[in-house]
């Protein structure tokens, strides 16, 4: 379940195309991010979710990535951030292995 607050919203049913635009907040609740942005469009055909302006992600352990663009392919969990002209993209987050084990905790 995704909430999405933002100062107008159209659809477009016929492409499959979901425009939010004017103070975008994105509450995806279940994966504990929130997200904001000028504008974010959702492209149902191709599971995109795009969004541009300002564009500020953070999650529930602290992680955070910002950027001017991003796009986000729903089925992969891929993304692509783009910088502003002349700045970088931050982002900051835990590094994990996947199926690696906890160090175990030997007494001497």
């Amino acid at each position: 379940m995704v909430t999405i607050e933002s100062d107008k919203q159209q659809a477009d049913n016929q492409n499959g195309i979901v425009t939010a635009t004017g103070n975008v907040r994105i509450v995806y609740a279940d994966r504990g991010m929130t997200a904001t942005s000028r504008q974010a469009q959702y492209f149902s055909n191709e599971g995109r979710l795009v969004l541009t302006g300002d564009v500020d992600v953070i999650d529930s352990d602290g992680q955070r990535l910002r950027a001017e663009r991003l796009v986000y392919l729903l089925d992969s969990e891929r993304m692509v951030a783009e910088p502003p002209a002349g700045k970088q993209v931050f982002s900051k987050f835990r590094l994990q292995q996947q199926g690696s084990p906890k160090p175990a905790i030997t007494k001497p």
